[in-house]
């Protein structure tokens, strides 16, 4: 039965260039670390729970809440020059559109392993595709990673080189890598990633969290009532 939502979503499936005329009420962009602190396992969890999420019954709700349609947008990260599609623009019309979606970040095999934490070209990269996006009343990125930026310049940097007007950026920490340590992760999301109206910041306590995490974040961020009516730079009060 899946298998066939899925053949159904992919034959009527919207894409950017068929939203011109539509009016969307956000352009989103996820964001996805796999840089080399992301081993094998820790992606399956990720990849599998970014899966999970993007299907739960609270997410979906929160994608048709609206006659408007969500547009999505997924890529991988890691270092300077390797940011790759794992889905490109689409409009989320249809629990099918997002079984789709879903699908097809199931079956993506990691684009890189090797490379380091360049979170400020991740976010320019970001910004390009919004770009190219269809027009929305709202823009957001939303930018996930375990460890701070350690390649090329930082995400201040990135504000300040691309178009960001009007873009909120939100940050989702995996927090508790035995590389970064604990202390050092959620201030700098706070202090350099965070960006625009009604930023707020989400935490995974470790990979086996990133699928509850991830929900409550998309929950928040496609809500139509909530879209940039949120406070500032906010951290969830949930996540400890």
């Amino acid at each position: 039965m899946r298998r066939w939502l899925a053949a159904l979503a992919l034959a009527a499936l919207p894409q950017a260039g068929a939203a011109q005329d539509d009016g969307c009420r956000l352009a989103l962009v996820l964001a996805i670390d796999v840089s080399s602190s992301v081993d094998d396992g820790e992606y399956a969890l990720q990849k599998g729970g970014l899966a999970a999420a993007l299907i739960a019954p609270d997410v979906v709700r929160a994608f048709l809440a609206s006659p408007r349609p969500v547009a999505l947008n997924i890529f991988e990260w890691s270092g300077r020059y390797n940011q790759v599609s794992v889905q490109d623009w689409v409009l989320i019309r249809s629990r099918a559109h997002l079984l789709y979606v879903a699908e097809n970040v199931a079956r993506f095999e990691r684009s890189y392993n090797e490379f380091p934490t360049a979170m400020g070209y991740a976010l320019g990269h970001a910004a390009k595709e919004l770009e190219r996006g269809p027009p929305c009343d709202a823009k957001t990125v939303d930018i996930s990673g375990d460890g701070i930026n350690n390649e090329g310049f930082r995400p201040p940097n990135a504000y300040n080189a691309f178009n960001f007007a009007g873009v909120t950026v939100n940050g989702l920490v995996i927090n508790g890598a035995d590389h970064e340590g604990e202390t050092n992760l959620i201030p700098f999301y706070q202090d350099e990633v965070l960006h625009g109206p009604g930023a707020f910041l989400e935490v995974a306590q470790g990979f086996r969290d990133f699928e509850r995490a991830m929900r409550r974040k998309l929950e928040r961020e496609v809500a139509p009532g909530l879209i940039g009516v949120l406070p500032a730079r906010g951290v969830d009060p949930h996540n400890g």
